[in-house]
């Protein structure tokens, strides 16, 4: 497996030329990295007018590593090429690096590039990457492997010492300065005369800044005709290492480069705006830092976000004034460490009253909001404190718990609130703080425990009685000033105490159950299932021609294909069971087939579009302009996986993708509307400008053409 590394950009607060002027020192050897034994120049280059140097040298290297090891290996030391190609003129320097011993068992890369920074022309930026290919290494693989991330990431942690160590030394030695580049006397006048000697060409204004610099006629004139950009390789997304140390806290440079990546990653493939970095960070953690593994779970949360309208919970929904009344809950200040404090009383609820009133939606849907808000405040008090508050504490009291609490239903619910949190708001309890816990309780968390995560349960704090008022309890955790007043504190609490919610408020049990199917079908958009020899259709009747027909749908399981067709005749009605017994009636999907199958390719209906093959994960837009009237029939078609050649073994990739749809079941949401063509520029659900009005999914889309011009496709991974 091919191990990557990508640092945040890191920021000298000194010009790029000091900054050169220290790095040079480092140079045949350096003291501060005891591995680097010596260097040789075996190359070098340098321009006439001195702007350009280009110089490789060979770089021995004292591997930490097992004599064992290194006697197997019959080596010593390790020897690297590195070659450094400095543009005084653009005040840039990439550095490119790569193994020489072993080159043909493994295979290293480097690449760092100190750059101007893109605010401040006297402040130096920083960017590193490097991967880590071990193809073979005498059975010792992983051990190689293991050493030779140690030995990076340690010198990772030393490169900003080491440059901050020689301008230390420089400003000792009186030297803090370090004069700019500028084209010899000589050399301007050259130029002059050859752009003199040259045929005429169109008067360009020349600002005599910008020939003092020294750029060249290329130069001028993209500088004259565009407008200011962002120096290359210093976009304004990219993170910065104070950043991260400021506002997400102290990460390892493997932990930086997890996040960076997956970041990048999601950067390229999301259309619009990204999650935020401490959302990110959250599923990082929650899987150790396994980037795959926090792919996966960040890219379901985003999809369920997406189809739920999760993003919009706070400004969108209200709760009910029964919540509102005997939902015993609220926030509270915060603790000791700056977290946000919540307060539930949860022996003082009536969670079957509640339940009854409401169903387990509207309770799950006022859960999602207080997570909601949580976020939002530990953002606040991020700035307030100054310091990363990425999580918060919850205080929960079970005085008044009892037999009432374990009502099968309510337990249900809770465990399905549980089931959910856990999945979307990974490390976003710091602390859960359980007070005066009945006898009852050891029956309640041996429910509920084994549907939390084990990282979550070490961070469970649990006091029978009164011992929260002893040594290790609240007051440790919590200030004085603040303990709430029913916890026998000096803080009136507005958390509403709870009760019994009055039985005149229940509802009917088919009531409930159509509560129950409100978070499904309030989104606007369908879910359908396909099956291997059982697509998902739908039709759309056409009376004006040059209508324009949209769509925007998710691939959430499975490959598929999607098919657009044209008839004149009225498609047959959906049967009942058309699929036996993978027919499927919940609000999650649905399967229609409405193409007879005696109607013929051609001669019934014909194909308007060409087939698109849409992978799991990807999120495609686009729109069809008609060019008659009728009945349009949107397909949704399971994609089987090409037969293999006989002479080919099968790419993993493809292995990988016959095993997930191995159930022959694929999965789609999806979302259409027919527009008029007079409405279709400019409409905030056309997808002419490839935004979409409906998701809050970010990637990188990109765009093609399909059937003469008359439709627009774009599609983009949500996960």
């Amino acid at each position: 497996m091919v191990q990557k590394y990508q640092s945040p950009v890191r920021v000298y607060k000194h010009p790029f030329e000091l900054i050169m002027a220290a790095y040079e020192r480092r140079f045949p050897t350096c003291p501060l990295i005891p591995m680097f034994v010596a260097s040789d120049t075996v190359n070098e280059f340098k321009s006439e007018d001195g702007a350009i140097h280009v110089i490789e040298r060979r770089c021995k290297l004292d591997i930490d590593a097992p004599r064992l090891l290194k006697k197997i290996a019959g080596v010593d030391y390790v020897y690297f090429v590195q070659k450094n190609s400095l543009n005084r003129q653009d005040r840039t320097l990439h550095i490119e690096a790569y193994n020489e011993t072993f080159s043909n068992r493994v295979i290293i890369n480097e690449h760092c590039c100190y750059t101007v920074h893109p605010d401040n022309e006297d402040w130096t930026c920083f960017e590193q990457s490097a991967s880590l290919d071990i193809k073979s290494f005498f059975g010792f693989e992983s051990t190689v492997e293991k050493i030779a991330m140690k030995q990076y990431t340690s010198n990772i942690k030393k490169g900003k010492e080491i440059i901050e160590y020689y301008l230390k030394q420089m400003e000792e030695e009186g030297m803090t300065f370090v004069p700019r580049w500028t084209p010899p006397v000589m050399y301007k006048l050259e130029n002059s005369t050859s752009r003199i000697a040259r045929p005429v060409s169109p008067a360009v204004n020349i600002p005599d800044a910008v020939t003092k610099e020294g750029l060249n006629n290329k130069e001028v004139l993209n500088t004259s005709s565009s407008p200011s950009e962002p120096t290359a390789g210093t976009p304004d997304d990219k993170l910065d290492a104070d950043y991260i140390k400021r506002y997400l806290g102290d990460l390892t440079p493997l932990q930086e480069s997890c996040l960076i990546r997956l970041r990048q990653w999601l950067q390229e493939t999301h259309k619009g705006k990204i999650p935020k970095d401490e959302h990110i960070l959250r599923f990082l953690r929650a899987r150790d830092f396994n980037i795959d593994k926090a792919r996966e779970i960040l890219c379901q949360s985003l999809t369920w976000r997406k189809q739920h309208q999760v993003d919009y919970i706070l400004e969108t929904w209200n709760p009910p004034q029964v919540l509102q009344d005997y939902y015993a809950g609220g926030w509270h200040h915060h603790d000791k460490d700056g977290r946000p404090l919540y307060v539930l009383r949860l022996g003082q609820m009536d969670t079957k009253g509640l339940v009854r009133a409401l169903g387990e939606e509207a309770l799950l849907r006022y859960v999602l909001s207080i997570n909601e808000e949580g976020l939002r405040r530990c953002e606040e008090n991020t700035k307030v404190f100054g310091r990363p508050i990425s999580s918060w504490t919850c205080l929960v009291d079970l005085e008044g718990l009892n037999m009432r609490h374990l009502w099968r239903p309510g337990v249900k619910a809770l465990l399905r609130i549980i089931e959910v949190v856990e999945a979307n708001y990974p490390e976003t309890l710091g602390r859960l703080l359980i007070l005066r816990a009945p006898r009852v309780f050891p029956v309640l968390w041996t429910l509920v425990s084994p549907f939390i995560d084990d990282n979550t349960r070490k961070k469970f704090l649990i006091y029978a009685g009164n011992d929260y008022q002893g040594p290790g309890g609240l007051l440790d955790y919590i200030d004085k000033e603040i303990i709430p007043d029913f916890l026998s504190g000096e803080c009136m609490c507005d958390v509403p105490e709870g009760g019994l919610v009055p039985k005149s408020l229940y509802r009917t049990a088919e009531e409930l159950e159509n509560e129950d199917l409100k978070l499904w079908t309030e989104t606007i958009y369908q879910s359908a299932s396909v099956f291997k020899g059982a697509p998902h259709e739908i039709f759309i009747q056409i009376v004006d021609a040059s209508s324009v027909i949209t769509w925007d749908f998710d691939v959430c399981k499975g490959d598929i294909v999607f098919n657009i067709y044209h008839s004149k005749r009225v498609p047959q009605p959906p049967k009942k069971d058309s699929l036996g017994t993978h027919s499927i009636t919940s609000p999650g999907g649905n399967n229609v087939q409405l193409i007879d199958k005696v109607w013929q390719l051609g001669r019934d209906y014909s194909m308007v579009e060409s087939p698109l093959i849409c992978k799991e994960g990807e999120s495609v837009q686009g729109s069809h302009v008609t060019r008659w009237p009728g009945f349009y029939i949107l397909q949704w078609k399971f994609h089987s996986m090409p037969a293999c050649a006989t002479t080919n073994l099968p790419r993993v990739d493809d292995v990988l993708a016959s095993l997930q749809v191995s159930s022959h079941k694929c999965k789609v949401m999806y979302y259409t509307e027919v527009l008029g063509s007079e409405d279709f520029r400019g409409s905030m659900t056309s997808l002419e400008s490839s935004h979409s009005g409906f998701s809050q999914l970010s990637a990188a889309t990109t765009s093609s053409s399909h059937s003469h011009s008359s439709s627009m496709i774009s599609r983009w991974r949500f996960c």
